[in-house]
């Protein structure tokens, strides 16, 4: 069995259909031999979201789907400016660039998202009509922006977040193919532009050897491969949760598939003080609460009771480090079979700052 423990949630490609689209309000290339059907139509229960960019009223409209709202991709096209493009290759539409690149796959499923090759599994997409949608928490949590909705007046305005000054772009590790019986294609953050180049050696040296340490166990993995197995592979993918105050907040995703029912991933979180480049435990962010870990083991425990799926063995965090931030808030993260079985996913629970700190903390005055 294999030393690498990962899994990719829901691992998209394999098996699915793909689908050349007209987004709305304009036309990209459509792909006949790759059509599908529009997976949804609209519901008799959606409502208009009429969208602003930066406070300017637009001619576009979203949608509102069970108090969900999507933003048309002609919208970030022809309005954000975003980069839009179709791989016949891939069968699949990928938006944006750099750090912020989202890929969406259609098919008789539904619409899939990465970004960065990181699988999200909190969000899906809609194809309506054969026109492409995506939620706006999408957009808050993965790709730079913040929205004000106004659910009274239905309207949304679509704004860029404050991020760090810095840049963010993907590194890849590549070696093998499927005629060879194993495939790594592993991508990863590295940043740029910081004024400490010191702190910003230190950053991207521990992305890198995070993803170096995995590239090295799937080596050691596929040289003890039978060639009768069916070919091995090994994907890595990560997500920019939260690039404010000074912080940097990194999600990666390793995967591997050696054989068997499914493949294996882990999770693994980085959150860096852009003053040092220290990888900042919680109690460096909620250390204002001298009984914040009690709290959370008391709240974490509340949860996982309540969790149908849940078998055991939680008795308290025994690491600092398996956590992430996003704009206002701290999610707490297990590797699958922790405390859940592999069909359950990987467990997440979000907690406000305010949960945790003080009132009026922050939880990052000690980083100033």
């Amino acid at each position: 069995m294999s030393k690498i423990s990962m899994k990719n949630g829901r691992k998209w490609g394999v098996g699915l259909l793909a689908a050349g689209l007209l987004l709305g309000g304009g036309v990209l290339p459509v792909h006949t031999s790759f059509a599908a059907p529009a997976v949804k139509n609209p519901s008799k229960a959606d409502t208009v979201a009429v969208l602003k960019w930066n406070g300017a009223l637009t001619q576009q409209t979203g949608i509102v789907r069970n108090g969900q709202v999507f933003v048309p991709v002609t919208f970030l096209r022809d309005v954000v400016k975003l980069p839009v493009t179709y791989s016949q290759k891939d069968s699949a539409y990928t938006i944006g660039k750099d750090s912020a690149k989202m890929k969406l796959l259609v098919s008789s499923y539904g619409v899939s998202i990465t970004v960065n090759n990181f699988f999200i599994n909190d969000y899906e997409g809609l194809n309506v009509n054969n026109r492409l949608y995506v939620p706006l928490g999408l957009l808050t949590d993965y790709m730079g922006y913040k929205g004000d909705w106004n659910a009274p007046s239905g309207r949304l305005n679509l704004m860029v977040s404050p991020q760090n000054a810095l840049k963010i772009t993907t590194a890849n590790y590549a070696k093998g193919s499927e005629d060879k019986g194993a495939v790594i294609n592993l991508d990863y953050p590295q940043v740029s532009g910081l004024a400490n180049t010191d702190v910003q050696q230190k950053i991207n040296a521990a992305l890198k050897q995070s993803t170096m340490r995995f590239a090295a166990s799937a080596e050691e993995d596929i040289a003890g491969r039978d060639k009768q197995s069916p070919p091995y592979s090994y994907d890595a993918g990560y997500a920019v949760t939260y690039n404010q105050n000074g912080v940097l907040s990194v999600l990666l995703n390793q995967y591997g598939y050696s054989g068997g029912a499914h493949g294996m991933s882990y999770r693994q979180a980085f959150t860096f003080s852009l003053k040092d480049g220290k990888q900042l435990l919680l109690g460096d962010l909620f250390g204002a609460n001298p009984n914040y870990k009690k709290d959370l083991n008391t709240k974490l425990s509340q949860r996982f009771k309540a969790d149908e799926s849940y078998f055991g063995g939680f008795t308290g965090l025994n690491t600092e480090q398996s956590y992430y931030l996003k704009d206002g808030k701290v999610v707490i993260f297990f590797q699958l079979y922790e405390y859940t079985p592999y069909a359950a996913g990987f467990p997440e629970f979000a907690f406000t700052f305010k949960e945790l700190l003080p009132n009026g903390g922050s939880p990052f005055s000690a980083l100033k």
